[in-house]
């Protein structure tokens, strides 16, 4: 890969009859790159895609080529690609759905809006691994069709997909009303019973660690039951009797879901396993008396998933706030606090409400000063990154608590260049701080010479526009191939240099 090209084929400042030069050399990894720009012409694109196979996917995906730019049988995989945005013709999903190639069709079986001919031509496939990529995201009626597929793997498929008819999904669950499976993936190439061990020895094998089978495909049942409790189409009467289900996964599933009965809940808070409790802590279903229950669980994530529940009471998220190690992190309730619950927070003694509060970005600015001159350093931590700040309250941060802060005053939009230029140079250095420095839309040359003293702000400054062209230059036989990439990119490179730098057509 030619890193200068690769950095080039970003650079915002380069000119089209450039782009031109570059694309005519283009590879699959400047490809890649060249593809995001915004400003290739239709020719451009047409020429790019002729080049570089991949490319002309991706370009597909975006936008940039049409149903007539396209041969579906001399480019498949861009009519594909069509096809899944709804692009397409639907005289190629026919031609593509007798494809000889397996992974062609599979990929058509996956996108919506298929002619209904198409759909019936897929849903008779001969490998069911179209099959069920069908069943996973066709429609309600061709879904509810699929469920009684005699293979377990389709039936797991439509389990999965959200348009599969609730009563459906419920037959799914229980069983009833459809007739039981005949194959599934392992009694399909292994002689019954058999277990897959986790440290297969076979070269090849595909099957998934503990995928078995004793004839009545049981580790394919567990999954497509998994599928459906995780389905929030599946109805609520049909999943509440896995509560005390054996297996911890299907239990885990079913603590996720929004829709479930306080006795559900109540259930699933005694849960041996902390994971389920901690999914169940973190669901909008539970009510106040419960959330006040799981507020006294000794485990760490079930805490920590109870402050990230929307409805958490401000009393006990104040309590947590301090043991439950949430980091720099707005949660939902913060992010949903009233004005008078803002000015409650703001008031708190206990520092780790103050420090919840601050992560918003949206304070009134009485209260955001407040927060600013707060003696908890990681309360100034948290709100130093936010908007309105001046330069004399930054400072003051800096000023009180050091080093703790200097990253998180780097990243403020309002920073100014002399404070950047400060904090730069500050002994002793902050790595982190280095970093923010070297992509603050305000850093000077002088801060972006010191940032580029650190590795890993180096190849950040590289691509700086207020870095000095005489050092973007220096920048490009850099031996880190980053900072050769961001030196390229830079907007700031001369145009000689850019031209000098492409090969002679």
């Amino acid at each position: 890969m030619n890193d200068v090209l690769c950095g080039l084929a970003v650079n915002a400042a380069l000119p089209s009859v450039l782009v031109d030069r570059l694309i005519a050399v283009a590879d699959a990894g400047i490809a890649a790159d060249l593809v995001c720009r915004a400003d290739l012409s239709h020719a451009q694109v047409l020429e790019l895609a002729s080049r570089v196979e991949e490319s002309a996917v991706w370009l597909a995906y975006a936008g940039r080529l049409t149903v007539a730019d396209v041969d579906p049988v001399a480019q498949p995989r861009v009519a594909l690609a069509l096809l899944d945005e709804r692009a397409g013709r639907s005289e190629w999903a026919r031609v593509l759905a007798a494809d000889p190639v397996v992974e062609r069709r599979e990929k058509l079986a996956a996108c919506s809006a298929l002619p209904p001919d198409v759909v019936e031509t897929l849903a008779a496939d001969s490998d069911v691994r179209v099959v069920a990529e069908l069943a996973l995201w066709t429609t309600p009626e061709a879904a509810a069709r699929l469920a009684g597929h005699p293979h377990a793997e389709v039936r797991r498929a439509v389990a999965a997909n959200e348009a599969t008819p609730p009563a459906v999904l419920a037959a799914l669950l229980t069983g009833e009303g459809l007739s039981p499976a005949r194959w599934c993936l392992v009694c399909d190439r292994e002689e019954t019973p058999f277990v897959h061990v986790p440290q297969c020895p076979r070269l090849g094998c595909d099957l998934l660690p503990g995928a078995s089978c004793d004839g009545s495909h049981e580790s394919t049942v567990h999954d497509m039951q998994q599928m459906a409790l995780r389905n929030p189409a599946t109805p609520t009467e049909a999943v509440v009797s896995f509560v005390d289900h054996p297996s911890l996964l299907l239990r885990w599933a079913l603590a996720a879901r929004p829709d479930l009965p306080s006795q559900v809940c109540g259930q699933l808070a005694t849960d041996p396993h902390p994971g389920v409790r901690a999914d169940l802590a973190e669901n909008p279903a539970i009510d106040d008396a419960l959330i006040r229950v799981l507020a006294s669980d000794r485990d760490h994530d079930v805490r920590r998933g109870l402050a990230h529940n929307p409805h958490v009471p401000l009393d006990v998220l104040t309590h947590l706030a301090g043991a439950a190690k949430i980091g720099a992190t707005l949660l939902p309730r913060i992010a949903a606090a009233s004005p008078d619950e803002v000015k409650e927070l703001a008031q708190s003694p206990n520092p780790a409400a103050r420090m919840l509060l601050a992560q918003r970005r949206d304070l009134p600015p009485a209260i955001r000063d407040a927060l600013a001159a707060d003696p908890d350093a990681k309360v100034v931590k948290s709100i130093a990154p936010h908007p309105g700040l001046s330069e004399a309250q930054l400072r003051a941060m800096l000023d009180r608590h050091g080093v703790r802060v200097l990253a998180k005053v780097a990243v403020n939009p309002d920073a100014t260049p002399a404070l950047l230029e400060d904090l730069a140079r500050h002994e002793p250095s902050v790595q982190k701080a280095l970093r923010e420095v070297a992509r603050h839309r305000n850093a000077t040359a002088p801060a972006l010479l010191a940032c580029l003293a650190d590795k890993q702000a180096r190849p950040i400054a590289a691509r700086h526009p207020a870095l000095p062209p005489p050092v973007i230059l220096e920048l490009l036989t850099d031996t880190d191939w980053q900072v050769v990439q961001a030196a390229a990119a830079n907007p700031s490179l001369p145009l000689a240099v850019m031209s000098d730098l492409l090969p002679q057509l």
